[in-house]
């Protein structure tokens, strides 16, 4: 009767130890998540311009949720303008521009920084991240919504370039121009899950 008592209680523990582990510090995997700014087009004559999509590259973070913190830094000067719909040569136009002094001006600010003041469930799989991001020199507390999906932090968050110092990209006299409010998306996984679903 014992035998299987303590039988029962390790076949519990065991059953148990995934979930507390997503309690445990765990690092970004940078080659395992995904962030993206999705940034959109306004003004008069806003069919001629275009929607833009970037991809921002997680260069290291933590994620820790027994002490409800979330950290990670983005090298900017490794941010890549996507969009498919462009011509190579356009596309490297807008690369130019985004990292140069018009927008993030990565020669003075390479690293974009984002670390948690709260952490709160929102719901089943649901998180509520508040923090303070660093863009282009200036600090300014966001909000992130959050759900757990098979281990992975998925989200998004969205704010305005002009809280940030940035002033919004526009041509042809302003009425071609890009939205003050832009969204990052993200898609984050973690080192222990990696190496989970390396073996």
């Amino acid at each position: 009767m014992r035998v299987r008592a303590f039988a029962t209680l390790a076949m519990i523990a065991g059953l148990l130890c995934p979930a507390q582990a997503w309690g445990q510090a765990r690092s970004i995997d940078s080659r395992n998540s995904k962030l993206i700014v999705r940034v959109y087009k306004a003004g008069l004559f806003s069919a001629f311009g275009d929607n833009h999509e970037v991809g921002a590259p997680i260069s290291e973070g933590v994620v820790d949720e027994a002490a409800a913190r979330v950290s990670f830094v983005v090298d900017a000067r490794g941010m890549k303008v996507l969009d498919p719909q462009l011509s190579a040569d356009k596309r490297r136009q807008v690369q130019e521009r985004m990292l140069g002094p018009d927008v993030l001006d990565t020669a003075r600010f390479p690293t974009i920084k984002f670390e948690s003041t709260s952490v709160e469930r929102a719901g089943p799989g649901r998180l509520l991240v508040r923090g303070q991001l660093l863009l282009h020199g200036v600090a300014r507390p966001v909000v992130a919504n959050v759900r757990i999906e098979n281990g992975r932090y998925l989200g998004s968050s969205t704010f305005k370039q002009r809280d940030f110092g940035i002033t919004p990209v526009n041509a042809a006299g302003g009425t071609i121009k890009v939205k003050d409010e832009l969204t990052i998306e993200f898609d984050i996984g973690t080192s222990t899950q990696a190496a989970v679903l390396a073996r």
